[in-house]
């Protein structure tokens, strides 16, 4: 193995993710610019220890992630990549990630996502109600960003939303750069252990969601066990609404400094433009920092540079999707602009199974706060905003606001 955990060898190397500025919180770190510019790839330190590569140029990640020789297999390497005590299949290569992953596509396809558009609307507009009715000023992201993706996940699942403190609490341990491993490890075990006892409840009780689905089409046949039941819950649980919720607060502040924009959005009654504006936000934003890590199963090169098998890869999809040989004036939100083929849900056979589900959740929630709110304004400078520069996923801790 290539990879080293000794801080002594690399700790002249840049940290990656990098702190952005606060002056400019919604961009990426300035020498991602200059890392995108530069020969070859930039040698990065993750916040784990471990050195990898940092791939930032648009078509470099592109290829990355649709090459079968980046491995994302954390049970071939548990010393690189994040693993789980039972293997999960964002945590996998094909062939089993496929299998695993076609038991869980059908709730998450386009068609089934939008037969749930009218009941993501009635959840909207329960917290928009119960924020307002509190009066303000309020934090967007405890009374509004977080609990929406939070409840429509927990529908989704079967899993009892009056315990969302527990896994939103756990969630964010796991989700946190500067949590020890053995902080990581307790929290995923506490929510692993969690989901098992539901599913063994479910066994008795089942229900019209995912996981009930799973126990009587899959594990009751053998293909799958409880224990894999649980913990592939889990990673839904924890990525359907921590990604989701950075996405509605740092959507809503990206809106609030480009008041033409949100304007467009507020206005319209075309869904089109609702739509593309939910990309375009997507795209801007790139809130996964490094989620993304492959370990080379063999020598090859990318962009340019030789990569030894063994040695870890690291995706830089906020600067991937700032990229101007992917389209101009990156640094600009552009509601109206095509941006098909931005990578912020990833890219490849790992692309994210809940965009689907995320997409329309941005459609309804961003829209229905632009439009009850019209006075909408942060309530404290932009300065005073408390960015998560410490989590993998990029947001806002809390988002002041007032109307």
């Amino acid at each position: 193995m290539s990879i080293t955990t000794d801080t002594n060898d690399n700790a002249d190397l840049p940290v990656f993710p990098g702190v952005r500025s606060q002056r400019c919180p919604l961009d990426p770190p300035a020498e991602y610019a200059d890392w995108r510019q530069a020969e070859g790839l930039r040698h990065v330190r993750l916040w784990n220890g471990h050195t990898a590569w940092a791939v930032t140029r648009y078509e470099d990640v592109r290829a990355v992630l649709s090459d079968p020789r980046l491995s994302a297999d954390a049970q071939r390497y548990p010393s690189v990549l994040p693993h789980t005590q039972v293997p999960a299949f964002p945590r996998m290569d094909d062939p089993d990630h496929a299998r695993l992953r076609r038991m869980l596509t059908a709730d998450f396809t386009v068609k089934r996502v939008e037969a749930m558009r009218p009941e993501i609307h009635e959840v909207v507009e329960r917290f928009l109600d119960e924020m307002i009715s509190k009066g303000q000023p309020a934090d967007l992201v405890r009374e509004y960003a977080l609990p929406i993706p939070s409840l429509v996940i927990s529908l989704l699942l079967g899993v009892p939303y009056d315990d969302h403190e527990f896994f939103q609490q756990h969630s964010a341990t796991m989700n946190h750069a500067n949590a020890s491993p053995q902080e990581k490890a307790e929290a995923s075990g506490a929510l692993f252990g969690y989901l098992l006892s539901l599913v063994k409840r479910k066994e008795r009780e089942p229900g019209d969601d995912l996981i009930s689905r799973l126990l009587t089409e899959r594990v009751a046949k053998g293909e799958l066990s409880r224990e894999e039941a649980a913990m592939n819950g889990m990673i839904l649980l924890f990525a359907g609404h921590e990604t989701t919720a950075n996405m509605i607060g740092l959507g809503t502040l990206a809106l609030l400094q480009n008041p033409d924009q949100a304007a467009r959005i507020r206005d319209t009654d075309d869904p089109a433009v609702v739509a593309n504006a939910v990309e375009e936000l997507l795209r801007y934003l790139s809130i996964a920092q490094d989620m993304i890590v492959r370990v080379a199963t063999e020598d090859l090169t990318i962009g340019g540079q030789f990569v030894r098998a063994g040695e870890a890869v690291t995706v830089n999809l906020p600067a991937a999707n700032r990229d101007t040989a992917f389209l101009d004036q990156p640094d600009n939100v552009d509601i109206d602009r095509n941006t098909r083929g931005h990578l912020a849900f990833g890219y490849g056979i790992h692309q994210c199974l809940g965009q689907n589900l995320a997409r329309v959740e941005l459609q309804v929630a961003l829209p229905a706060l632009l439009r009850r709110l019209p006075g909408l304004r942060l309530a404290v400078s932009l300065e005073e905003v408390k960015f998560r520069h410490d989590m993998s996923a990029y947001g806002v801790h809390e988002l002041p606001v007032a109307w």
